[in-house]
């Protein structure tokens, strides 16, 4: 399976993000599964990148441009697939990817989860994103979904299109289940 792990590229974070996010991508390669990411050579996706190769994984970088020319790629990229901008990215990961998790991330990793779930929302695919709630990192977003769908503005139940995981068993489950 393709996993894409939408994910911070900061370094100045909590610490344990960086220990879960190591165990998550030894877990993946161990699976026999390949990583899709950023292909950035910072914070959590170096991070997942390098744990998976360190277990024999195989990573896939959709890296745009502009990052390539900054010299902000990783070491870790197997197979690379350049891209124009952000918009190509996402659609390059949707494409090649046969689920999401979302790591702790900021702007960047929010508008990869909302343009997967709407995508599937509206039926471009049936594939899943799946929120690894670290240390509760996504309580206040599941609390503003659930908001959302109480005041009538989410047709259905969110967790049909994202789910949520507080650990790599509870992944595992998502995805297999």
């Amino acid at each position: 399976m393709k996993i894409c792990i939408f994910c911070s590229a900061n370094q100045q974070i909590d610490p344990d993000f960086f220990t879960l996010t190591e165990e998550l991508g030894l877990w993946a390669a161990k699976k026999g599964h390949s990583i899709v990411y950023g292909g950035v050579n910072q914070g959590l996706m170096e991070c997942v990148a390098k744990a998976a190769k360190t277990a024999g994984g195989l990573t896939i970088g959709v890296i745009p441009m502009l990052v390539e020319k900054s010299g902000r790629r990783s070491d870790y990229v197997d197979v690379e697939i350049p891209c124009d901008n952000l918009s190509d990215r996402k659609q390059l990961m949707m494409d090649q990817s046969d689920v999401f998790i979302a790591l702790p991330g900021g702007i960047g990793t929010l508008d990869e989860i909302f343009t997967i779930a709407a995508s599937a929302t509206i039926g471009y695919h049936t594939k899943r994103v799946i929120l690894y709630n670290m240390k509760g990192f996504w309580d206040s977003l599941i609390a503003m979904l659930d908001d959302l769908q109480a005041k009538g503005m989410i047709r259905g139940d969110w967790r049909q299109f994202i789910k949520t995981a507080d650990s790599i068993e509870e992944i595992e489950e998502c995805i297999t289940g």
